[in-house]
């Protein structure tokens, strides 16, 4: 995406804002369109019109009132807000095995992996990444909070920046994410991983850093994400998936990007980390041998 269109996109993130742009009764008229964004997004303004039973004119007018400069830049909010609200279900129910074959529907798994993957690539600012990698060394504490399915992503991030010496921990809890956060400063970095509407300790988790004045990073999926609003610098990559849930083929890609950057950042410090791990690695206790 381009960067005149991402912070275009941005300007109109927060939900709230566009609706309280609105007087009541522009709200109301409005409200079941943002309320079900699915099933209006592909309507075009006369369309939508006749479903809320107002001209298309008057359409154009209320999104104008909410901050869009064109209906087209109000569906692609629509858009993001379909994301947002996406459950496991509607997932599921979009998605039907073609004449009856199973075997179909996993290729479209991993050709939607695929699709995640080359729009990470296309996407993705590696300039901001390589500008992300100083933070980690300067870093006093490097706090991750994630949680549910995406304590998984946590987990996998807080294991190789421990490997690269670096002073991190995670939460994946409600608890500890606030015992953690509440202690936050300016010279904490903080990074937020959560998709959809957001889990809600992880949002809070990151408001309130943020308003310590540590340095926040939100991974997320879509730009009305409240990670996106309490975010210093944020990237997206989508968790689509065909049959239902969530894949995290790309996010798992951000992540060594990430870690690619933070090892070769220093890279003579990797490599001699590395040295003195490496006789645990061929030949410790915890391996199995043969």
């Amino acid at each position: 995406m381009r960067t005149s269109a991402r912070k275009g996109r941005q300007a109109y993130a927060n939900p709230q804002i566009c609706i309280d742009r609105l007087s009541r009764k522009r709200r109301e008229t409005i409200r079941p369109v943002l309320e079900n964004p699915k099933d209006f997004v592909l309507l075009s303004a006369r369309a939508l019109g006749q479903r809320l039973e107002i001209d298309a004119a008057t359409v154009v007018r209320i999104i104008q009132a909410m901050g869009f400069p064109t209906y087209r830049d109000f569906q692609r909010y629509l858009h993001d807000l379909a994301i947002a609200r996406a459950t496991s279900l509607d997932t599921m129910k979009t998605s039907a095995p073609r004449e009856g074959s199973i075997a179909s529907l996993i290729r479209e798994s991993v050709d939607q992996d695929l699709k995640n993957l080359n729009t990470l690539r296309h996407s993705i600012g590696f300039e901001d990444l390589t500008a992300l990698a100083p933070r980690f060394y300067k870093a006093s504490r490097i706090l991750i909070l994630a949680g549910d399915l995406a304590a998984s992503l946590a987990t996998y991030l807080e294991h190789h920046l421990t490997i690269l010496g670096l002073p991190v921990v995670s939460a994946t809890s409600w608890g500890r994410t606030m015992h953690l956060v509440r202690t936050a400063g300016k010279k904490d970095l903080v990074i937020a991983i959560s998709f959809r509407k957001g889990l809600r300790q992880t949002v809070e988790g990151l408001q309130l850093a943020h308003g310590k004045g540590a340095y926040c990073v939100g991974i997320t999926d879509t730009y009305v994400s409240p990670l996106a609003q309490s975010s210093d610098k944020f990237f997206l990559v989508s968790i689509e998936a065909p049959p239902f849930g969530a894949s995290y083929t790309a996010a798992m890609a951000l992540l060594n990007a990430i870690l690619v950057g933070c090892a070769n950042y220093r890279r003579a410090r990797t490599l001699s980390l590395l040295r003195a791990a490496e006789e645990e690695e061929r030949h410790g206790a915890r391996w199995y041998q043969t």
